[in-house]
Order: structure tokens, then C-alpha cells, then sequence
């Protein structure tokens, strides 16, 4: 019997929650790096018990537990790229920043603090504590509310996005990409800021409200690039262009609005 060959695959560690309903979190990540060819690691931060229409718990892990994860992946996988998701506390977001200071690899900053349907997954004291891990990111990808947040700026225009990314990067992030999901109109604009000047990604909204784990997919989509050899731009043109596509193709599963395709394809089987 023939010897199968080995496959090689490059690899991305994502450290977030994990969302039972599989729309958000580290199950998207995993779906999102497996659709562009990567082997997915994790580093769980919490347990959620969620859904398609929010969040009904959340168990944030001890915090050497998380440190433990983070530090088996570390030590045994060429990770090529990293991403965060939920962190959940100030504690977690300062971990992740030692082990941040260490890496040479491209770091997603991903400051998830408020799930789709609302449901707060931050506490007060992690917002301050992005200030040190932005320091060590490669892109920072906020929405525009978790923009305003993290910058003092209110995100409405494609002006403001540009102020809050400046902002971004003189809090000490290669890059910031301010998605434009969460500003009313036809169109969203999501504008890629950094040292070398700016880019805004313009497409049709999809009128659905099946968008849960759009964030999430989204990040993973570009840390996969990035593990990938993309330069940033590179990797937020094909991450943006998949979302469109797995939010174009969305499941309808749940008794919410559904979840996003995470890989991006239609779902005729026929």
C-alpha cells in the first residue's frame, strides 16, 4: 500500500471565545483558516452559551489556562500569524500582550467588546488594557463603535474613519482597518489606514440580518493571508471579498436571523 504524501499547511493561532452556536468566536476562525488553506490553532478564553439570537452565558477560563494553551501551540507549531478575538477582561488582553512582545509574526487585533446582538463580551477595565497590546499589532480591525472606544472619535464618514485609523496608529498599530458594517447606507466602506497612506474597500450592503460572526470571520480571513506571505493590503482585499461573499451565501439555521457561510460558497449542494 502506497505511503500517503504529507500535506503542508501554513498556520495561524487564533486566541478568542468560543460561541456554541458556531456562528462567532474561535468556531469561525477555525471554518474561516480551513477555507483558505490553513491549519487553525486555539487558545480559548471563554465559553459561551450562544445562539443565534445572543448570548445566554459566558465562562471566562482561569487565567493560566489560557496562558497554558497559548504556550503549547507556541512551543510545537510554526504558528505563521496570530489573531485575538474576545478577551474578556483586562487580565487576559495583558497575557496576551507578554506573549505579544515575544512574537515575530503578524498579530490581528480583533477588539471584540459587544457580540452582534448586543450582549457586552468585555469588561470596563479591557478596554483601557488594548492601549498596550494595540503597541504590538500588525492590524487592528474595529468596527466603527469599538473605533470610538478605543479613540475618543465618532465614526460616521469615511473622514472620521481616517481619524480614528491615524489615531490607531499613533497608539501604536501597523495598521488599522475601520470596518463600515455599522454605518447606515447602501454602500460600506471599510478604510485600511496605515504608514504608507490609505485604501477604502467599497461594496453593495446585503440586505440580510444574518451578519453573526462577520467580525470574526472577517480577521481570520486576513490572518490567514498573512500566514499566507500576503502583505496587509493583500490580505484585506481577499479578506474583505470573502466576507462579502459568506454574508452573500448566509445560512439559515437557528431561530435567530442565521449565521454567515465562513467559507465563503454557495450553498446549493445540487
Amino acid at each position: 500500500m502506497q505511503q500517503p504524501e504529507p500535506v503542508a499547511r501554513p498556520v495561524g493561532l487564533t486566541i478568542a471565545g468560543s460561541d456554541s452556536g458556531g456562528g462567532a468566536g474561535i468556531q469561525a476562525d477555525l471554518k474561516t483558516m480551513a477555507a483558505h488553506g490553513v491549519y487553525g490553532t486555539t487558545a480559548i478564553t471563554a465559553v459561551t452559551a450562544q445562539h443565534t439570537r445572543g448570548v445566554e452565558s459566558s465562562f471566562v477560563l482561569p487565567l493560566e489556562e489560557i496562558d497554558a494553551q497559548i504556550r503549547a501551540v507556541l512551543e510545537d507549531f510554526d504558528v505563521r500569524a496570530v489573531k485575538t478575538g474576545m478577551l474578556a477582561t483586562g487580565e487576559i488582553i495583558d497575557l496576551v500582550t507578554e506573549h505579544a512582545a515575544d512574537l515575530e509574526i503578524p498579530l490581528v487585533v480583533d477588539p471584540v467588546m459587544v457580540a452582534t446582538s448586543g450582549d457586552r463580551l468585555l469588561d470596563l477595565e479591557g478596554v483601557a488594557a488594548y492601549e498596550d497590546l494595540l503597541e504590538h499589532a500588525t492590524l487592528v480591525t474595529p468596527n466603527v463603535d469599538e473605533a470610538g472606544v478605543l479613540t475618543g472619535v465618532t465614526v460616521d464618514d469615511v473622514e472620521s474613519a481616517r481619524n480614528a485609523g491615524e489615531q490607531l496608529l499613533e497608539d501604536g498599530a501597523d495598521g488599522a482597518l475601520i470596518k463600515g458594517g455599522h454605518v447606515p447606507g447602501a454602500e460600506i466602506t471599510d478604510l485600511l489606514v496605515t504608514d504608507e497612506g490609505e485604501r477604502a474597500f467599497t461594496h453593495p450592503r446585503i440586505d440580510t440580518e444574518a451578519t453573526h460572526g462577520s467580525g470574526c470571520t472577517l480577521a481570520a480571513a486576513i490572518t490567514a493571508g498573512l500566514a499566507k506571505d500576503d502583505s496587509p493590503e493583500q490580505a484585506v482585499e481577499r479578506g474583505v471579498a470573502h466576507l462579502e461573499t459568506a454574508v452573500s451565501a448566509h445560512y439559515d439555521v437557528g431561530q435567530g436571523p442565521g449565521t454567515i457561510n465562513h467559507f465563503g460558497m454557495d450553498n446549493d449542494d445540487d
